[in-house]
C-alpha cells in the first residue's frame, strides 16, 4: 500500500477534531489516539526521508558545479 502524505495528515485533523468534540468515549479516545501516533510516525519518516534524498541531490548538484 502506497503512502499518502496529504491523506494521512487529513486523518489525523479528523481525529484531533474527534478528541476535541469531547464525544468520544475514553476507550474511543485511546484508540483514535494511537491511530494518530502511528500517522504521525509515518509522516515523520516520510519527510525524513525525502530530506535525506533533497540532501543528496543538492550534494550531486554542488559536486557537479
Amino acid at each position: 500500500m502506497e503512502f499518502k502524505y496529504e491523506e494521512t495528515v487529513i486523518n489525523i485533523e479528523t481525529i484531533i477534531a474527534e478528541l476535541e468534540s469531547g464525544e468520544l468515549t475514553l476507550e474511543e479516545v485511546f484508540k483514535k489516539f494511537s491511530i494518530a501516533v502511528e500517522d504521525l510516525q509515518k509522516c515523520e519518516y516520510f519527510l525524513t526521508q525525502g530530506q535525506k534524498q533533497m540532501n543528496l541531490l543538492i550534494e550531486t548538484l554542488e559536486d557537479d558545479f
